[in-house]
């Protein structure tokens, strides 16, 4: 027998409003994905209609969301590894056995999800680090910090490297692949699930070996490093002063402005590729800053409001952050992909951010109604279930 979950009464509120407001925003980003050849991420200008309101779509996504939230996402699951640790050292069993464990199971569910659904799966490489970054959950606060800032560092110098060195041929397939590539994708994932194995199947293992080892440890890794230290100082859980929330929030503003003048830098290189790796840079520490003032957002209208109804809304969804992050996938595969509605690469950036804003209004309801009846989200049970190796009590009246 050992000890259970944490029971939703002895929950951080402030945490789950904050993953909440997470894992809704990085669908504004994930929604290119899914419904558009995979070289948009990286160059916006290469598919689609770019002018008037699919313009400000994307822009403002880019401005308020790419990066930002992602950012902010990694940096809880770092604070919950720290959590975790901090609450499961008077278990039977140890800490770390059942990190471990968990940590598994986190990664064989992201696995699933990458090679059975979408490509662009972000689990595998939170389990990953989870297994390492655990060894330094008890480390000090000043310690995890300058080291996540150390694994930040690393791509942004590389990239700026290769930049210097090699100009536009470190970027050119990315940046302007072929139309042939644009519309065998389009094709592929206009098909069946099978047809799209051709390029999810490479997709997903290009991103969990080279892309890992070369981008998303550093850059996932020090954000989950940031997010260790920001929860020992008390910053993510709402304790500190009004000041250093104001201060969080300047650095947020300041980012934004970051962000805006990258843009201008790459339209005013006419979106060049000699530019691109550069411009990139912008919004890759820049997004650093907005999500600390999304932090001080957060935590402070959480204390403002600790029962109102975003909050309230907010923290249901982030209490099934789980469930939600996959049912977005399940949703947005079954509207842009051939298995489903087939419309992959047939719909605007406005459309697409307007499917968004409907799809969260779905999300908030559905989690709110769900957490008045059962105690986790499904796919949190199921976790749980697993990690304890017994079944958790699901329904509220139980």
């Amino acid at each position: 027998m050992t000890e259970g979950p944490t029971p939703p009464t002895e929950r951080i509120v402030s945490l789950d409003v904050l993953r909440g407001g997470a894992v809704l925003g990085i669908l504004l980003i994930n929604v290119w994905l899914f419904s558009m050849p995979e070289s948009v991420l990286f160059n916006p200008t290469v598919y689609g209609d770019f002018t008037g309101v699919n313009y400000w779509s994307w822009f403002l996504s880019h401005v308020f969301a790419e990066l930002k939230f992602i950012t902010l996402f990694s940096a809880l699951f770092g604070a919950g590894i720290v959590l975790f640790v901090e609450r499961k050292q008077s278990a039977t069993q140890s800490a770390l056995a059942l990190h471990f464990r968990r940590t598994v199971l986190l990664i064989l569910i992201g696995l699933a999800h990458a090679y059975l659904l979408w490509y662009g799966d972000i689990l595998v490489s939170y389990g990953l680090c989870g297994l390492g970054f655990v060894f330094l959950a008890r480390r000090e606060p000043s310690v995890q910090a300058a080291l996540g800032l150390v694994f930040l560092a690393v791509p942004s110098v590389l990239n700026l490297s290769l930049a210097l060195s090699t100009g536009s041929e470190a970027v050119a397939g990315q940046w302007a692949p072929a139309e042939t590539v644009i519309r065998n994708e389009i094709a592929t994932y206009r098909g069946g699930w099978v047809e799209q194995l051709s390029h999810r199947l490479p997709a997903a293992v290009e991103r969990q070996t080279s892309g890992f080892i070369g981008q998303t440890l550093w850059r996932v890794g020090g954000t989950v490093l940031l997010g260790m230290a920001f929860y020992r100082w008390g910053v993510l859980s709402g304790d500190r002063s009004a000041r250093l929330y104001r201060l969080l929030l300047a650095g947020g503003v300041i980012g934004v402005v970051v962000t805006v003048a990258g843009v201008r830098y790459i339209e005013a290189n006419d979106w060049s590729a000699d530019a691109a790796l550069f411009w990139r840079q912008f919004n890759y520490w820049a997004s650093l800053l907005v999500a600390g003032g999304y932090v001080a957002v957060g935590t402070r209208y959480t204390q403002w409001r600790p029962d109102g109804v975003i909050t309230r809304a907010l923290a249901a969804v982030g209490r099934m952050a789980f469930t939600n992050y996959l049912l977005q996938t399940v949703v947005a595969t079954t509207v842009f992909y051939g298995h489903g509605l087939g419309l992959f690469g047939a719909v605007s950036r406005a459309e697409a951010l307007v499917m968004v804003v409907c799809f969260w209004a779905v999300q908030v309801v559905l989690s709110v109604l769900w957490l008045r009846v059962f105690r986790f989200g499904p796919v949190e049970w199921l976790w749980r279930t697993l990690t304890y190796g017994e079944k958790q009590r699901l329904r509220r009246s139980e």
